[in-house]
Formats: structure tokens, sequence, C-alpha cells
């Protein structure tokens, strides 16, 4: 192993490996609800303040400082405060939130009682990626388990709190992953983005203060309670503190769940990892999903944290690290995830309802390769009227992987033209004979 990959303790992983960690008997054993009975001895405010000092930042993609959003809810305002854990995980690639849960429920469970309780929320929701039928059912057999030993529920450990979790069934819809959809599912209504302002803080779901956070983010607070905000930030970076789990796929060794510090590079995660697949090198990669923007092999040594990846040209989104090798073609790879862009295209906007419709037209063709070199004009010039101008970030999204891919691999859809401009050439040759 290189000197510069060194060995971490794990946090949010730490009970992955223990038997049958996704029951309450084994999580109270491995300081279990430790962190829960010291958060409800402290004032809501002091939490507020310790997440806000130890710098967690939102898990899901944006980065956005958990504690500022938490200090967002106004208090005394006389309106119920809601809670509701976005755990749809759609994004391609991205595959953390469904292995914490299944291995590790319980300390979402606790981290949900513990920010409930700091923002004054009585009922929370866990809205679950409907085709992950057996997470869903593992997440409910831990809230049963937290019921039964008094962690939900009223009077909480005799505190006075009350509170309910239910964990809710989405239908599949990735639209659903953006936060005010999700909102209006949960509400029973079609899952489309709302109009922002007012942003949930102050009318979220049912119109009331509402809190959303990812999986990884809230499970991560009990830790924060028992290890105080120090202790998080002395792992990961300045601006992007604590532990993060990356996801590894596609051409890799050994794909699967990495935890590592903020800021640890695709080098440092990929010697982890035991290398490119056969030892075919590496020829592009997605830092956080596809509709993150595409990284080479010359961006090994990024920092993957927030800032990092931006200063890189892309962005951390949800870490889920895809790994191609040099057998795939970029061109190709764009189109397959602009397919699934238009699909999952809610259609409530023009540009992205549009936009995404043509960009898989002209990319289908010229992966068919019947494409001419203007085509690439036109692509980028779709991808400029969808960025920026979509209703929510999906359309952003969907130009990523085509922006992205043109810029470090243009040869390569040239060349699909290049190919169509040959074959039309000898087809105009055979009709002058």
């Amino acid at each position: 192993m290189n000197n510069d990959v060194k060995p971490l303790t794990p946090v949010l992983t730490k009970r992955w490996l223990s038997p049958r960690s996704w029951t309450i008997r084994t999580y109270e054993q491995l300081e279990g609800y430790t962190a829960l009975r010291k958060a409800l001895k402290a004032h809501p405010d002091q939490l507020i303040q310790l997440c806000k000092d130890s710098g967690l930042r939102g898990r899901g993609g944006a980065g956005f400082p958990t504690g500022m959003k938490w200090g967002f809810i106004p208090q005394g305002d006389g309106k119920p405060h809601y809670l509701v854990i976005n755990a749809d995980e759609g994004e391609p690639g991205t595959c953390k939130d469904i292995p914490l849960m299944m291995a590790d429920p319980h300390s979402l469970v606790e981290g949900i009682i513990i920010t409930s309780y700091a923002i004054r929320a009585n009922f929370a929701a866990v809205y679950v990626r409907g085709e992950a039928l057996h997470c869903i059912r593992r997440m409910q057999a831990a809230v049963q388990e937290a019921y039964a030993a008094g962690y939900l529920g009223k009077d909480i450990l005799g505190s006075g709190f009350d509170l309910d979790v239910v964990i809710h069934s989405g239908a599949g819809a990735y639209i659903c992953g953006e936060e005010t959809a999700l909102l209006d599912s949960l509400e029973g209504l079609r899952g489309q983005p709302r109009l922002k302002p007012p942003f949930p803080a102050t009318s979220g779901l049912y119109e009331s203060p509402t809190v959303v956070n990812n999986v990884e983010t809230i499970a991560s607070v009990p830790f924060i309670v028992n290890g105080g905000s120090d202790w998080f930030r002395a792992m990961g970076r300045d601006r992007s503190p604590g532990p993060k789990i990356y996801s590894l796929s596609g051409h890799v060794t050994n794909p699967g769940q990495y935890e590592a510090p903020m800021g640890t590079t695709l080098r440092q995660l990929l010697e982890l990892a035991g290398g490119m697949k056969d030892g075919i090198p590496l020829k592009f990669w997605t830092p956080g999903g596809s509709s993150t923007p595409l990284f080479t092999a010359d961006h090994l040594d990024v920092p993957l944290d927030f800032e990092g990846a931006a200063e890189a040209g892309s962005m951390l989104g949800t870490t889920a690290l895809q790994l191609f090798n040099e057998t795939v073609s970029v061109p190709w790879a764009v189109m397959k995830w602009t397919e699934f862009y238009k699909h999952e295209s809610c259609g409530k906007c023009t540009p992205c309802r549009e936009g995404t419709y043509w960009l898989v037209q002209i990319l289908q063709r010229m992966v068919r390769g019947e494409g001419t070199a203007s085509d690439i004009d036109t692509l980028l010039d779709i991808c400029d009227n969808v960025l920026g101008r979509s209703f929510c970030a999906l359309g952003d999204g969907a130009v990523s992987p085509i922006t992205s891919g043109i810029q470090y691999f243009k040869d390569e859809f040239l060349a699909l033209c290049d190919t169509n401009a040959a074959s039309t050439g000898k087809h105009a040759l055979a009709g002058a004979h």
C-alpha cells in the first residue's frame, strides 16, 4: 500500500460488518442511542450550533451547510415542523444510502430523532426509492424496534419530546430526488418541482417549515453529537470536513463503498479498490454520478470534496464514481445517460422536456454512424439553451455529460461524423457509376 493512503478508522461504516448489524441489539452494543441520550439533555439551539460548528455539509449532492439549513426553520411560529429524509437515491451510479440503510438503519433513525428534536419537529418521513423494497422493509423494522424501545413515540426517554416516524415508499421517479418534487409526491401529488421561493424551510411539507436532508447527512449526526465538532473537523478538509462514503462502480477490481475523509483522490480510492479491472487503463469517470461533468485520467489527483471538484470543473455530487476503461466509447456512454434523463424528465418545463428529446435524437443518430460535424455544434447549442434555463437541476445535470464529453473527447464525436462522411462519399461515387 502506498504511504499516502492511510488506513482509516471507519466512522459511518464501522458497524456494517458486525453480525446482524441492522438490529437494535447490535446497534446498542456499539454505542447506539448514546448520542440521543446526550442530545436530549441539551437545548435544541445548542444542537443546531454544534452542527454549524462541525461544518457538516449536505451529502445529497449540493453540499449546503446542514446546521445553517436547520437554523432557517422559524421558531415560535405556531406551525408544525417537519423533517423529511431524502432516500430516493436515483442518480445513476449512486449507491451509498441504500447500503447504509440496509447495514445500519438505526444510525439513520437515531440521527432523525436528534435532528427532529433540534428543529422542534414532531413528525418525520423517510422517502425511500420505491424499487428498494428490501431497504424499505429493513427501515420499517428498525422504526418498529425504536418504538418498542421507547426511542420513538410519546415522551421519548422521559424528555417530554414526542416524535413519530413514517417510512414512505416512492414510485421510482428520478425527479422525486429533487426536494420540492419529493414533497409534492409525499403529499400525494404528482412529483414535480415547485417554484422557489418560498423555500421548504418556511413552506415545505403541507406548507409548513420543513428540513429536507439526505440519508448520509443525518446518519452523521449521532457521531457529531458523541465526538464533538472538533473531532469531526479533524477529518477531511477545512471547508469540507468529515468522513464520506465514496461509491466506486464500473471497471474497477473491487467495486463497492469506500469510506474515506473528504478530499480523498481517485488515485487513493483506486488503490483501496485494487486498481482498474484487468489492468486496462482508466479513460473517463464521473466524480458524483452522471449528472456531474466527466473527468479523465488527468484528474486522478483532484481532491474529492466540494471545492476540489468544482475547481477542476465538475461537482462532487453524490460521490458516485463510475469508472470507464479505454474500451468504452464516450459518445455511446453519453447517449445512454441522455436517454435516461429524457425518460425521467417530468415535462414541466420546455427547455428540459424538449431539449432532452432532441439531444437523444442527435446522439442516437451519431452513434449509429449517421452524424455530421454540424451535429456537434447543434448539441452544444441545445445544451446552452437547457443549462440554467430549466425549472430544476435535472436539465443542468442532463447536459453535463454531453458538454464535458465533447470538451475532453471531441475527436470521438468527430470520428463518428467522419465515418458517416466516408460512407456517404462511397454511396455518391457508386451512384455516379
